[in-house]
């Protein structure tokens, strides 16, 4: 079934929010620790901003689904944007005053339009048929395909500009803020008509236990924080390794081609071959980041083994949310998504404070390490689910 002109009016409004947030948040990752390094005392300290705004991010997100079901997608989505807005104000004001610590409070803020814009996936779920579902969230995590472009380009235009580094690039994440508001004014997101047609919404606890919900969660997380801890140290380890921060820039560029590009066919690819194939498909793709990076620190090195992070993480991560939207009835929705997006946000912020203390003690070669036991754990998940599926769909 073709979606609706309204189904597609919504989805393409999100992904617009999608494409400006994810924008700001390339700048971030591209900036942040460079940032940070240059206002610490503390030079292990540099990534602590980026994990604050991890922390920030996951401290959001049950607060913002409460707001959003009582008040709207659209009002939490306007709250969002407002915080972004002063978050890129109070970052370059820290710049001029040389505060670290006011640094990591506007992070902070960033993290909580971050906990908002997590919710535009689940906005595209919830205005789309069942046909339409994964295309939807495809469709709007493939708006990053822009920020892919624009947030390392604007990034590397206007770090240089100004009285100080950096403080311009900030001014502009509020710009872009500012337009994301804009957008948002123009959504018509309608209520989701919540029934009782399953019966009572099941304990929070019920719902989790289920081998659906905990396969998505591990799929989403070992993907998101795997990809953040190494996306994080990149342009660290580059700058230790004397490549320039136009080098740095380009890699996280086209390491966000690999998230976002793949989002164009990642939904169809779901309705052919199955979402646990693509999940599986995406650890095989995050393995091969790790077998580049392993084998040296050129240029090519971090291009080719970012790329494939980017599509690894594309993989699981929309998988994992195709996957999660079967595991609640409509009754269950908000708690089920903001507990999941709690769960992995935890996950993100321990890999993003864990990617400083590891590449300033022990390398480059260790941060990439420490990501393999993980994907064992998320191949052991899809593998556990697919072969229930198998036994529960055989004859007999």
């Amino acid at each position: 079934m073709n979606p609706t002109p309204a189904e597609k009016r919504n989805v393409f409004l999100l992904a617009s929010t999608q494409a400006l947030f994810q924008t700001t948040s390339a700048m971030v990752m591209t900036l942040s620790g460079l940032t940070g390094l240059q206002l610490a005392s503390d030079k292990s300290l540099a990534t602590l901003p980026i994990a604050m705004m991890m922390v920030a991010t996951a401290a959001t997100l049950i607060p913002a689904s409460l707001l959003m079901q009582r008040f709207g997608r659209k009002a939490g989505f306007l709250l969002g944007t407002l915080l972004g807005c002063l978050a890129g104000l109070t970052a370059a004001g820290a710049i001029w005053l040389h505060s670290f610590w006011l640094f990591v409070f506007a992070n902070m803020l960033i993290g909580g339009y971050q906990g908002f814009a997590q919710y535009y996936r689940f906005a595209a779920a919830d205005v789309a048929s069942a046909d339409f579902k994964s295309r939807a969230i495809s469709w709007v995590i493939a708006g990053g395909v822009v920020a892919a472009v624009a947030g390392p380009n604007i990034a590397r235009v206007t770090q240089g500009v100004g009285p100080l580094p950096f403080m311009v690039s900030y001014f502009a994440l509020s710009a872009l803020s500012v337009i994301a508001l804009l957008v948002v004014t123009r959504m018509a997101i309608p209520p989701v008509v919540v029934t009782e047609a399953h019966g009572p919404a099941r304990p929070l606890l019920d719902i989790m236990r289920q081998p659906v919900f905990i396969t998505a969660l591990i799929g989403s997380s070992v993907g998101s924080a795997m990809m953040i801890m190494v996306m994080t140290a990149t342009p660290l380890a580059m700058q230790m390794g004397g490549h320039s921060p136009g080098a740095s820039a380009t890699v996280i560029q086209w390491h966000l081609l690999g998230m976002f590009l793949p989002s164009f066919f990642t939904g169809k690819l779901i309705q052919r071959y199955g979402v646990l194939t693509i999940m599986g498909a995406g650890i095989a793709l995050l393995g091969g980041h790790v077998a580049v990076a392993l084998t040296g620190i050129e240029f090519l090195h971090f291009l080719s083994g970012l790329i494939l992070l980017g599509l690894g993480w594309n993989f699981l991560f929309i998988g994992g949310t195709t996957l999660l939207t079967e595991a609640y009835w409509p009754t269950e929705r908000a708690k089920i998504q903001a507990g999941h997006d709690f769960l992995m946000f935890g996950a993100i912020s321990l890999a993003s404070f864990s990617a400083g203390g590891l590449l300033n003690a022990w390398g480059w070669r260790a941060v990439n390490l420490t990501v393999l036991p993980f994907l064992g754990l998320a191949l052991i998940a899809v593998l556990g689910l697919a072969l229930t599926r198998r036994r529960a769909a055989a004859p007999g």
